[in-house]
């Protein structure tokens, strides 16, 4: 029996890795350059780059360029690190697309899940793996926080934001205090939910309410400003885009910016092999959570329960994007999220495919080392889901599927970094 094209979210990571190796010694069908109906032209139209990225409502300093440039500041400076030697840029390399090229992140320790590029990051609804921030800006946040990222306080920062910015912060926001250690101001402290009793908690609560208020705002404008830096930090136009835009002028030829190879694989992603129907949009991500049936397992013992674990921690944040340092009026998308909905246990963010080919290697837990392995894994989808249940939808990768032609059009999404005045600390342009 003739297998079924791949649908639905099982393309979340097909298209992430196809690679030069796998069922590469079929034959090709020979033919000429395809002839694109206008049905499937207006379809991968909609793949194209298409502009600026959304807008951030959540933040009114999103667009403001001294904000990039003061986040800038932050998103390269070590210094916000419990011993000096991590900060943002630890985990997302400029050379390597804002990826670190480690199937697990390591910043004090390491983690345990890959991280993902920031390029792109800018149309995500959700941000990480399992959703648990609705913002950019408060998505910079956490790794602060976390014990084996950068493991400080909000204390810590805003007290190195007075220390080394206090001019460049209140050119965009307002004058700070000092925050000179003392009685009032302790050298760490910050809420710490599952341990209501840690030293920093402690000191956190025996602050003054305006205080602990005044510190959340500074650490908020921080989150702030790096999401006005990682705005400049888009996907650049790539081999596809440039196609689409020869195509759409009427050149079906595409002026020769995909080979025939990359063309069959174009017509492959939009059919047969599924790819599009989670890998959409500009960002070629539908922005949602598919259950693909990776292993997730945290430390050999606890199950990574993904989306299902993660909406509880989002809706209690109060740097969501319905809390009060928020710029934007409430929105409703959080009021229907539900974490007993049993499609979220092991689910995980569809991510982009935008500069795939420089952003090895892949999936939530890194656990693919190159395209290759992707495929392969999707032609058997091996073992039974260790969470939840993989997505119904999900079929075998249909056999006429040829593995070199998905690679030559996924190749074609690769574009160029950022200007280079984005790829370093401000000092060193």
């Amino acid at each position: 029996m003739k297998a079924k094209p791949i649908a639905g979210a099982g393309a979340v990571l097909l298209c992430l890795g196809v690679g030069i190796w796998g069922r590469t010694s079929q034959a090709a069908p020979a033919a000429e350059g395809p002839k694109w109906s206008a049905s499937e032209v207006d379809l991968f139209k909609t793949l194209a780059l298409d502009g600026s990225p959304p807008p951030s409502p959540s933040n009114r300093f999103a667009e403001n360029e001294a904000a990039a440039n003061l986040g800038q500041s932050f998103f390269f400076d070590t210094g916000f690190s419990a011993d000096g030697s991590q900060g943002c840029v630890s985990c997302h390399k400029p050379a390597l697309y804002f990826t670190d090229g480690q199937p697990l992140a390591v910043g004090l320790g390491k983690l345990t899940r890959h991280t993902p590029s920031i390029m792109g990051s800018q149309w995500n609804s959700f941000q990480f793996w399992d959703g648990r921030k609705d913002t950019l800006w408060s998505q910079a946040l956490a790794p602060f926080e976390g014990e084996l990222e950068l493991g400080v306080s909000r204390m810590h920062v805003v007290r190195r934001v007075a220390t080394e910015y206090a001019d460049e912060y209140a050119s965009v926001f307002d004058e700070l205090p000092s925050f000179d250690v003392s009685e009032r101001w302790p050298a760490q402290a910050m809420p710490v939910p599952k341990d209501p009793q840690h030293p920093w908690a402690l000191a956190w609560e025996a602050m003054d309410p305006a205080d602990r208020e005044l510190v959340n705002r500074v650490f908020a404008n921080v989150g702030k400003s790096i999401e006005a830096y990682e705005r400049m930090l888009t996907p650049q136009s790539a081999p596809f885009d440039r196609y689409v835009a020869a195509v759409e002028a009427g050149d079906m030829s595409g002026a020769g910016h995909l080979s025939p190879t990359a063309e069959r694989g174009l017509r492959q992603f939009i059919g047969p092999a599924g790819c599009i129907h989670c890998h959409n949009g500009p960002m070629f991500s539908d922005q949602s959570f598919h259950a693909i049936g990776l292993e997730s397992v945290f430390h050999s013992t606890e199950i990574d329960l993904g989306r299902a674990a993660a909406i509880d921690e989002l809706l209690a944040d109060p740097f969501n994007s319905n809390g009060k340092y928020s710029d934007s009026e409430p929105v409703d998308e959080l009021v229907y999220l539900n974490p007993e909905v049993g499609d979220t246990r092991g689910a995980f963010r569809t991510p982009t495919l935008r500069n795939v080919q420089a952003t090895a290697p892949y999936g939530h837990n890194g656990q693919f080392r190159d395209l290759n392995e992707v495929i392969e894994w999707y032609r058997e989808l091996p073992r039974v889901p260790l969470a939840g249940h993989r997505d119904k939808i999900l079929k075998v990768l249909p056999d006429d599927v040829i593995t070199a032609d998905l690679i030559a059009f996924l190749e074609s999404l690769t574009g160029q970094l950022p200007a280079a005045r984005w790829l370093a600390a401000p000092e060193q342009n």
